[in-house]
């Protein structure tokens, strides 16, 4: 019954002796408000993004706002169908073998897993080279980044994720009940098989890479700004992009924050190989961490917005009495001056007007 290999009865060999024992009154509050909380915040920020859509329809938005929407649909989702049946599990007792004697239900729940796990990581690091590209390389962006390629871009995230959730199945490999018995991943207690470990790492290296892909590009677009800002010596250039750079700030550090154990634990269950002393409860706290990403993601890219930045910058100088940036210079055009810029001065046009004058004045 503990083979990995029989679909039919992988999953239930956790059940003789389970390791995790967990109060089922405070899990059951922790299901329903996590996924309260997803569903709520991203439908919110879901209507926000169809608003902002019909308010600002410039092309230069159109792929940010792409792949903004791809990613709180795919976190909504991920609360309404993970959530969904884990609070099922929870109103049956956990009694796997009652309702899952075909191993189905685990199947899909596992797959969900990994899905609603690595893509919204995936589009995460989407969205930030995206910035980064439109930041650095304002022409190459608005010429090739065309909505068309967005969508591409989209589905490509999509269809590589379903291939790495599936990819146990296809390998006749059932996704595992966990040792909590409330939901189902990859195989983690008593990894000996390499197979299974390469499951584990395979996971963690995509979610490590992306958050890399995240922090390098985000980085690099907040140094462009800055530098934008530093040697734009125009009126219209002066304004602090506080919008775009505590946005990349709250992005890298709430992913790493809230992902970075899971990953680390699933990294060190693989390489451990089943020497692992990771406890049950130590995985349920990660996982638990990792849920929040998803809930925290439509509050970061959507609703951290110039307003409330405003806002809480007002009741700050307040308390302080302290005034150090003045608000009147943070403008709503401050992005695209900014982009101006770096566009007109990578332009061959604007270097042959910039030679053309002095001969103009010289003619003169």
């Amino acid at each position: 019954m503990n083979s990995s290999k029989s679909p039919g009865l992988a999953g239930f060999g956790v059940l003789k002796n389970t390791t995790c024992h967990t109060e089922k009154k405070i899990s059951v509050f922790f299901s329903i408000i996590f996924m309260t909380a997803g569903i709520l915040s991203n439908s919110l920020a879901i209507v926000i993004l169809m608003k902002a859509y019909q308010r600002f329809r410039q092309k230069s938005k159109a792929s940010f706002l792409l792949l903004a929407s791809g990613l709180v649909v795919t976190d909504l989702f991920g609360h309404l169908i993970n959530g969904a049946i884990a609070v099922f599990v929870y109103a049956s007792d956990k009694d796997w073998i009652r309702f899952n004697q075909s191993n189905i239900l685990c199947s899909v729940f596992g797959i969900c897993m990994v899905f609603f796990g690595l893509c919204p990581l995936f589009l995460g690091s989407v969205m930030a080279v995206e910035r980064c590209i439109g930041v650095t390389k304002p022409i190459f962006h608005s010429t090739k980044m065309t909505s068309r390629h967005v969508k591409m871009m989209l589905t490509m995230v999509c269809l590589f994720a379903v291939l790495i959730a599936l990819l146990p199945i296809l390998r006749f490999r059932a996704y595992q009940i966990q040792a909590s018995r409330t939901w189902c991943f990859y195989k983690t207690e008593h990894v000996e098989d390499w197979e299974d470990r390469f499951y584990l790492l395979l996971f963690s290296c995509l979610g490590f890479l992306a958050l890399a892909i995240s922090f390098l590009c985000n980085a690099v677009t907040g140094i462009t700004l800055l530098r934008v800002k530093f040697k734009s010596q125009q009126r219209q250039g002066r304004s602090h992009h506080f919008e775009m750079i505590i946005q990349l700030l709250a992005i890298m550090c709430v992913s790493c924050i809230c992902w970075s154990p899971f990953l680390v634990t699933m990294a060190r269950i693989g390489i451990s190989e089943g020497r692992s002393k990771e406890t049950c409860e130590t995985i349920l706290f990660a996982l638990r961490m990792a849920t929040w990403n998803q809930i925290l993601d439509p509050w970061v890219y959507i609703l951290l917005r110039k307003a409330v930045l405003k806002n809480l910058y007002k009741i700050t100088s307040g308390c302080c009495g302290v005034h150090v940036i003045n608000l009147h210079m943070w403008e709503l055009s401050s992005i695209k001056n900014s982009l101006k810029v770096a566009a007109i001065s990578e332009s061959p046009v604007s270097s042959k007007q910039i030679n053309l004058q002095p001969l103009s004045s010289m003619g003169q």
